[in-house]
């Protein structure tokens, strides 16, 4: 859905203020300026879904948001498991926010695991709304309650409201034909349409979404329809629910412009098939399946009229051997993958180094090592990305910010590869990928040109006067070779891994020219030709606060947390990691400490002290979750008065 801003960008306060009214239907109504809300239940209960219905409404109505999707790595997990406990966030506001919050102000729980899976982020005087018929003595002693929290008072600090969400489901849909069994299933849309009355969401672009989702069962369609209505009807007319809230559009929050709700790896796709539309190359994905990228290949498949073509090849290896094929065919080449995928990729993106192609390697983090945690998030594959290969192998490496950022970085990488015939790394991460926020849609004449030129004849004279083609002759100020299409006369050459002679390209073993082609292909990477990183810093602190990637919001909220207690505090934000900006240096040694929060044990700090020799602090967590703004502001404000 697209929503239309008008209003110049403003920072706003993040502190939750109410001004009540009441109208004429009786109940009050609050008005607030954000909130925080958690659905939680089984990976069956449709949490995911719940969530992302919530947020698209959420959207459209124009506020600003950013959410934060949480399920477990198994396809179904056991139902009403710890492990097995399903969550989305989601934090909207009437002004701009950066992250999906730190503690929610609402906790809906579909049943005891949930409950006790998410009572730890829960302030005291949040809401909990419970869903009563899941708390049986069965389902409470699996989990390890010996009582029942909802009777023996560990729930009075919260503002609780028992609701028995499925009885209520099934005797709203009495009418229709279906098993106990299947109308049950309808509790998420039942909580959904509760939750839109509490915040006065809209509820036309839901009910249009499960006429389309159910258009081959229209009377699951209708089902789940009349339950979500009847979860809006709940809240209007139960006595539990005195209040109800409005969160205001963030009309100040945005420059003018089209905005939609985007995913990370919904943008990543959109910015590689305008990328391939702003070079005018055909669009190919060699991809095996990995969460969490496998939504780009899902995607991208969609768009055949487009120009993409997607191969879902049999293992990471002929995923990426068929796109390095691509590439090598004319192509923009682009393979997805997470960190075990890019171990096994390795070996190709070392061939790619070396035969000087453009290729895209889209690698969206997780926790690891080995398999690791693929459904959480980290940043720890920085350091395979910049040296994971046997020999000198510089690759290029570019990571977005935010969701929204994910289609510029594309559009980046893709302008460095095809610029400098080059493998580049995109580090997204999972935080991203499937976290969501607004995007503003940009206009095409706002799109960068990427065309490139293929080779087409002869670029060398021999000394006897023969005009030749020579595969490795490079632009002086690129560094970059030409891009010979095969089956182009008179331009044929030799390919493979092992080195080639500087200009002919043909196979060489002399340790002279290795050692030259070697340094060359360094010297094109060093030589990218990159922005400088901006510093954030008006009050002209002592204490820099530098990140990568994901940790933007997080940072960036904390950084504004301490700057309104009085602190002073700079902040800087890579986005190119390979080669580094070229003022970084000098940005570095003007502050008097340099703090770096990274979701690994340091990768960013370990480069950023060899390189410049900088006593760089590092500040890093690996619990799969993102940066909670609270706590990276109290870690920050010790390191100002360290």
């Amino acid at each position: 859905m697209t929503s239309q801003v008008s209003s110049p960008a403003e920072q706003a306060d993040t502190t939750v203020v109410g001004e009540q009214r009441t109208p004429a239907g009786g109940k009050d109504v609050r008005r607030l300026d954000r909130v925080i809300i958690r659905f939680a239940g089984d990976s069956g209960d449709g949490m995911q879904l719940t969530g992302d219905r919530f947020t698209s409404e959420t959207a459209s109505f124009g506020n600003d948001l950013s959410t934060l999707p949480n399920f477990p790595a198994e396809i179904r997990a056991p139902a009403g498991t710890l492990p097995g406990v399903s969550s989305f966030q989601l934090h909207f506001a009437d002004h701009d926010i950066l992250t999906p919050g730190d503690a929610p102000n609402v906790l809906v729980a579909m049943n005891p695991a949930a409950l006790k899976a998410n009572i730890g982020d829960m302030p005291r005087g949040a809401e909990i709304i419970v869903n009563t018929d899941e708390f049986t003595k069965r389902a409470m002693q699996k989990i390890g309650y010996e009582s029942n929290p909802l009777e023996d008072g560990s729930l009075d600090g919260y503002s609780l409201h028992p609701v028995p969400l499925t009885t209520l489901t099934v005797q709203a849909l009495k009418d229709f034909d279906l098993t106990r069994k299947e109308a049950e299933r309808s509790k998420n849309m039942f909580a959904l349409g509760l939750l839109s009355w509490m915040y006065h969401r809209p509820t036309e672009g839901t009910e249009k979404f499960l006429r389309s989702k159910f258009a081959k069962r229209p009377q699951l369609a209708e089902a789940n329809i009349t339950a979500y209505r009847a979860g809006w009807n709940f809240g209007e007319t139960t006595e539990d629910f005195a209040v109800s809230y409005e969160v205001a559009p963030a009309a100040k929050a945005f420059p003018p412009g089209v905005y939609r709700n985007i995913s990370g790896n919904l943008a990543l796709a959109y910015g590689l098939v305008t990328a391939s539309r702003q070079a005018d190359l055909p669009l190919f994905l060699g991809s095996y399946p990995i969460t969490p990228a496998s939504d780009i290949l899902h995607e991208l498949s969609k768009h055949k009229n487009f120009g993409v073509r997607t191969f879902q090849a049999e293992d990471e290896i002929a995923g990426i051997g068929a796109a390095l094929g691509a590439a090598f065919g004319g192509s923009l080449a682009v393979t997805t993958t997470s960190g075990p995928g890019v171990a096994l990729k390795s070996e190709t993106i070392g061939l790619a180094v070396s035969l000087e192609l453009p290729l895209l390697i889209v690698d969206i983090q997780r926790g690891g090592p080995s398999t690791g945690l693929p459904t959480k998030t980290e940043q720890a594959d920085l350091l395979q990305a910049m040296y994971g290969r046997n020999g000198e192998a510089p690759v290029p490496v570019v990571a977005p910010q935010t969701p929204a950022d994910c289609f510029d970085a594309a559009l980046e990488a893709a302008r460095i590869a095809l610029t400098y015939r080059t493998p580049v790394f995109l580090l997204s991460d999972g935080y991203l990928a499937n976290g969501s926020e607004p995007w503003r849609i940009p206009e095409v004449d706002e799109l960068p040109d990427l065309r490139v030129r293929f080779a087409q004849g002869p670029n060398h004279t021999l000394d006897d006067g023969t005009e030749v083609f020579w595969p490795y002759k490079r632009d002086e100020a690129t560094l970059a070779r030409p891009w010979a299409i095969p089956g182009t006369p008179g331009l044929e050459h030799r390919i493979g891994g092992i080195e080639k002679q500087d200009g002919t390209g043909n196979i060489s073993y002399d340790p002279a020219n290795h050692d030259f082609m070697v340094r060359t292909r360094q010297a094109k990477v060093d030589g990218i030709d990159v922005p400088d990183v901006e510093v954030d810093d008006p009050q002209q602190a002592r204490t820099l606060v530098l990140g990568w990637g994901s940790t933007y919001g997080p940072i960036t909220a904390a950084v504004r947390r301490l700057r309104r207690a009085g602190e002073s505090i700079a902040q800087a934000h890579l986005r190119h990691l390979n080669p580094f900006p070229h003022n970084l240096g000098e940005v570095l040694r003007a502050y008097d400490k340099v703090v770096i929060p990274e979701m690994n044990l340091g990768q960013l700090a370990t480069l950023i002290r060899a390189k410049y020799l900088v006593d760089a602090r590092s500040h890093t967590q690996v619990n799969g979750m993102p940066f909670k703004a609270e706590k990276l502001a109290a870690a920050l404000k010790e390191a100002i008065h360290d």
